[in-house]
C-alpha cells in the first residue's frame, strides 16, 4: 500500500480497525464478518464492528447465531435506502470516524462501502480503506440506468479505496470488466467456514416432519426477489408435472415468503416451508439435494455447506457458482431456464 498508508508504524499501540457493514441478516456477510470479528488477536487489534438494524422480515444473526460478537448500532445503516436515514447514518459514522481514528476501515456490501467511504473521505482521518464485495449490483437488481449509476459510484469509490476484494474470482472478473477498481487493487477473500456433525438423517426428517419415502430437496436462503423463488416454485410445478419423486423444502426467510406460502396451496405443490433454521446442519441432513435458483450470487455458502455435508447440488450458473460447484462431479450447474433446471433434478433423482 505504501508508506502514505503505513499502518501503526510504532508497532506499539494495537491497531484499530473499525469494519462497517449495513446489517447483520443471516447469509453469507454477516457470517465472514463474524469470523473476521473473532479471528483477529484481540492484544493487537482494536477491532470494532459498525453496523444497522435488519428488517422485519429478517433475521438477525448478532441475535440469532453470533450472539458473542459486539457491535455498535448505527441508526439508518439497515437495507431500506431512504434520504433521512442514510444521511443521519452517514454523519453517524464520519462522528465515529473522527471519534474512534481507526487506522483500518473496512467496509462490506454496497450500501456501507458507499456512506462508511465517503464517512471516511469527510471525516479527514488518514485510514486505510479496504472494501469487500460479497457480490455486485450489476446484474439482477436495477435497469440500464441505475446500473450506470452503480457503475459510476463504484468506479470512483475504487478509487479513494487502497484495497478491494472479492470473495470469488468471477465476481472480481465482472467487476474488473465493468471498470471498478483494477487488478492491482483487486484481492480474494473466499468463505471460510466449518460445519458440526450431522445429526442422523431420520432424526432430522422427523424434526422437520418430512416423509422418509421421498428424496429431499432444499432451497436454503433469503426468500428474496435475487433468490428467485418464484423460479423455484416454477421447477417444482415442472417437477410435480413430469411425476418425479421428488419432495422440497424451504429454510429460510424473507419478504417473498407469504406469497410463495399462497403460491404453495393454491397450486398444492409437494413444498414443505420450515422458515428460518438456525441448525444448518439439521437442515443439511434432512435433504437429499440442495437447489439455488438466483438470478445473482457472490460465492453461495449454502453450496459450500452443502458441498461440506456431502450433497450435490443443481444451481443456475450465477457469480461464482462454479468456483463452488464442480459441474457433473459434485453437481449440476444450469442455465436461468426452469427446464434446464428441472432437467438437472431428474438427472439427479435418476442417478443412484
Amino acid at each position: 500500500m505504501g508508506e502514505d498508508w503505513q499502518v501503526n508504524p510504532n508497532g506499539k499501540s494495537p491497531i484499530r480497525v473499525m469494519r462497517i457493514i449495513a446489517r447483520m441478516n443471516v447469509g453469507g456477510p454477516a457470517v465472514q464478518v463474524s469470523g473476521l470479528m473473532r479471528g483477529f488477536n484481540s492484544a493487537e487489534f482494536d477491532h470494532r464492528l459498525y453496523t444497522g438494524f435488519c428488517a422485519i422480515d429478517e433475521a438477525d444473526y448478532l441475535d440469532s447465531i453470533a450472539t458473542d460478537i459486539k457491535a455498535i448500532r448505527v441508526e439508518g445503516l439497515g437495507r431500506r435506502v431512504s434520504l433521512r436515514g442514510d444521511i443521519r447514518a452517514f454523519l453517524s459514522l464520519v462522528k465515529a470516524i473522527r471519534e474512534f481514528n481507526p487506522h483500518i476501515i473496512h467496509t462490506h456490501t454496497a450500501k456501507a462501502g458507499f456512506l462508511g467511504r465517503l464517512a471516511s473521505l469527510v471525516s479527514l482521518q488518514k485510514s486505510v480503506r479496504v472494501h469487500t464485495f460479497h457480490g455486485h449490483l450489476l446484474n439482477g437488481y436495477f435497469g440500464s440506468f441505475k446500473r450506470a449509476l452503480v457503475v459510476i459510484a463504484e468506479k470512483s469509490l475504487a478509487f479513494i479505496t487502497q484495497q478491494l476484494l472479492a470473495v470469488g474470482d468471477k465476481v472480481r472478473q465482472d467487476l474488473l470488466e465493468a471498470g471498478i477498481g483494477s487488478k492491482e487493487k483487486f484481492g480474494l477473500m473466499p468463505p471460510g467456514l466449518a460445519i458440526g456433525n450431522l445429526p442422523s438423517k431420520k432424526d432430522a426428517l422427523t424434526f422437520f416432519g418430512l416423509n422418509d419415502q421421498r428424496l429431499q430437496c432444499a432451497f436454503i436462503g433469503r426468500v428474496t426477489q435475487i433468490k428467485r423463488p418464484d423460479r423455484f416454485l416454477d421447477v417444482v410445478s415442472e417437477i410435480k408435472k413430469r411425476n418425479i419423486g421428488l419432495d422440497f423444502f424451504i429454510a429460510g426467510d424473507g419478504e417473498l415468503l407469504e406469497a410463495c406460502r399462497e403460491r404453495i396451496i393454491a397450486e398444492n405443490l409437494p413444498v414443505k416451508v420450515l422458515g428460518w433454521q438456525s441448525n444448518i446442519e439439521k437442515v443439511l441432513s434432512a435433504a437429499d439435494i440442495v437447489v439455488l435458483t438466483s438470478d445473482n450470487e457472490g460465492t453461495p455458502l449454502s453450496l459450500i455447506q452443502a458441498g461440506m455435508a456431502g450433497l450435490p447440488v443443481v444451481s443456475t450458473n450465477v457469480g461464482s457458482v462454479p468456483e463452488v460447484v464442480l459441474d457433473n462431479t459434485t453437481g449440476l450447474v444450469a442455465s436461468l431456464d426452469v427446464q434446464k433446471i428441472a432437467d438437472a433434478l431428474e438427472k439427479l433423482v435418476s442417478d443412484k
